[in-house]
C-alpha cells in the first residue's frame, strides 16, 4: 500500500475514534466504571438475584401482609346468572357490553342462565371494520404512504379490539341473536390466525385502491371494486365464524326451566324484545385522564366500528365525579361497562385487584413513583380490558371501599368468575365507565353539548 494513503488512512481513523470517544450522551469507561461500583453485591442482593434467577418476580414480590382474608361482602350488588369466557380473543368490549344488556334482559323477562351470542355481532364487527378501512385508504389516497394517517390506517386494518361505541354501532344497525343461534367457533374463540389472514388481504386490497385512484378511476368504479374486496372478506369470515341468521325460532324459558314462548324472530325483532334498540342515545362514556383537561368532552378520530358510525366521544371526569354516578347506577341495580388497566398488580389466583398485593419496590431496591397522569403520558398505563361493574361496598358515610366486575375470562377465573378491586386500585387504574343517561349528572349533561376537541387515532389513551 502506498505510504501517504497508509498516513491518511491511519490519521483518520485515529480522528474518528478521537470523536467517538468525545461525543457526549454515550456511556464512557469512567462512566461506567461508577455504575459497576455502585453495585456492591452484597449477601442479600446475591440471594435475590439467586431468586429471580429461578421464580416469578411476581411470586417473589408478593405483599405476604396483604394475604389476610378477602373481604366478598358488598352492600350493593346486583345479581347476575352464569359468567361468560372469551377465550382466547380480544372481545372483551363485546363481551361487556352484552353482558350490561344480558343483565336487564334476564330481570325484565325472569329468564334463566342466558347468553346473547357473541360471535354473531363479531361477524358484523369485522366485516364493518374492514369497510371503515377499505374506506379510509380511498379517502386518504391523496396522501404519501408516510403519511402519519395512511401509515395508521395500514398499521390498524382491523382488530378483535373495542369499546362500547363499537357494541352501540354494530348491534343498533344489525340487531341481536340468542347464543345457541349462531354459537361460538374455533376463530371467534381463538381470533388471531382469522384475523392475521383478513388483515393481510385488507392491506393487499388497500394497495389495490391506493393504485386505482392514482390511475384516476372514477368512484362509481371504486365503489364497485370495493364492494367485490368486501365479498372476499365476508366470504372469509363465513368460513370462520358460520352463516349470520336473518331468522330464526326460539323458545324463551323462565327461571324455573319452563318454556314461556316460541316465536320467530329477525335478529332487530330480538333486539327489540330482549335488549335495547337506542344503545347510541341511551348511554353516556365517561373518561378519567389526567393528562388532560376535565370536564371536557373529546372525540378519537377513527375510534369507531362503522364508516357510519360514531366516534367514541366521552366527558372527562376528575374520579369522584364518576364514583357518584356509579353508585348511583348500582343503588338502582344497574350494571355499567367499565374498562382498566386490569394488568397492573393483579393477584390472580385470589381475583383482587390491589395496589398492595405486589411489594416491588421492597425486592428491586427502588421506588415506582409516577402518579396516574404521569403514567399516562410516558405509556405506562392506559385501558386494556373491559368488564361489567356490578357491585360496590359503601361505609357508613356513603363513601366507597371496594368494588367488584363480572369479567368475561371463565367461572374458574378469580373470584368465582369475577376481580374484586379495592377502591385505591380503582383510583389509579380505572379509566372508562359507561352510564346511562339517566344516572348522569346535569353538569355532565351540558358538557356533552360542546363541540367535542377531536383527538388523533394514534392518541397513546387508545392506542390497539
Amino acid at each position: 500500500m502506498n505510504k501517504r494513503i497508509l498516513s491518511v488512512f491511519v490519521f483518520c481513523a485515529f480522528y474518528y475514534s478521537t470523536q467517538a470517544q468525545e461525543v457526549k450522551g454515550g456511556i464512557s469507561d469512567d462512566m461506567m466504571q461508577q455504575i459497576k461500583q455502585s453495585y456492591q453485591n452484597t449477601p442479600s442482593d446475591k440471594a435475590i438475584r439467586n431468586a429471580i434467577g429461578n421464580n416469578d418476580i411476581r411470586k417473589l414480590a408478593l405483599n405476604q401482609d396483604n394475604l389476610k382474608g378477602m373481604d366478598t361482602h358488598f352492600s350493593i350488588k346486583v345479581n347476575s346468572k352464569g359468567i361468560t369466557d372469551q377465550k382466547s380473543s380480544g372481545r372483551c368490549w363485546l363481551f361487556t357490553g352484552l353482558n350490561v344488556m344480558r343483565a336487564k334482559a334476564i330481570a325484565q323477562h325472569n329468564l334463566g342462565s342466558f347468553e346473547f351470542s357473541q360471535t354473531y355481532p363479531f361477524f358484523f364487527d369485522q366485516l364493518e371494520k374492514a369497510n371503515l378501512f377499505l374506506q379510509g385508504i380511498i379517502d386518504t389516497s391523496d396522501k404519501p404512504m408516510d403519511d402519519k394517517m395512511v401509515e395508521w390506517l395500514f398499521r390498524n386494518p382491523l382488530s378483535d379490539g373495542g369499546t362500547f361505541t363499537g357494541v352501540a354501532d354494530i348491534v343498533s344497525k344489525y340487531g341481536l341473536v340468542p347464543k345457541d343461534v349462531m354459537p361460538e367457533t374455533n376463530s371467534s374463540e381463538s381470533t388471531s390466525r382469522m384475523a392475521s389472514l383478513v388483515a393481510l388481504k385488507l392491506r393487499e386490497q388497500g394497495l389495490q385502491l391506493r393504485d386505482l385512484v392514482a390511475k384516476g378511476t372514477k368512484p362509481a368504479a371504486l365503489e364497485k371494486t370495493k364492494t367485490e374486496m368486501l365479498s372476499t372478506i365476508y366470504r372469509m369470515l363465513v368460513l370462520n365464524l358460520g352463516v349470520p341468521p336473518t331468522e330464526f325460532t326460539w323458545t324463551e324459558y323462565n327461571a324455573q326451566g319452563k318454556a314461556v314462548s316460541t316465536e320467530t324472530y329477525t335478529p332487530l325483532s330480538f333486539l327489540k324484545k330482549y335488549g335495547d334498540e337506542n344503545l347510541i342515545g341511551n348511554y353516556v362514556m365517561l373518561m378519567n385522564d389526567p393528562s388532560r383537561e376535565f370536564y371536557k368532552c373529546y372525540e378519537i378520530d377513527y375510534d369507531r366500528h362503522r364508516y357510519d358510525g360514531k366516534n367514541w366521544t366521552y366527558v372527562n371526569l376528575p374520579i369522584e365525579d364518576i364514583k357518584e354516578m356509579a353508585i348511583t347506577s348500582l343503588k338502582d341495580s344497574t350494571m355499567m361497562y367499565f374498562s382498566c388497566d386490569v394488568g397492573k398488580f393483579l393477584n390472580s389466583d385470589r381475583g383482587l385487584l390491589d395496589v398492595k398485593n405486589y411489594d416491588y419496590e421492597s425486592l428491586m431496591g427502588t421506588t415506582f413513583g409516577m402518579n396516574k397522569k404521569q403514567r399516562i403520558q410516558s405509556f405506562a398505563s392506559g385501558s386494556s380490558h373491559a368488564m361489567t361493574l356490578m357491585a360496590v361496598d359503601l361505609d357508613k358515610n356513603g363513601n366507597s371501599t371496594k368494588w367488584m366486575v363480572e369479567n368475561s375470562w371463565g367461572a374458574g377465573s378469580g373470584y368465582q368468575g369475577h376481580l374484586i378491586m379495592t377502591d385505591d386500585w380503582f383510583n389509579e387504574y380505572m379509566f372508562r365507565l359507561v352510564i346511562e343517561t339517566k344516572y348522569a349528572t346535569k353538569k355532565v349533561s351540558e358538557i356533552l353539548k360542546q363541540k367535542p376537541i377531536r383527538l388523533p387515532a394514534w392518541d397513546p389513551m387508545f392506542a390497539e
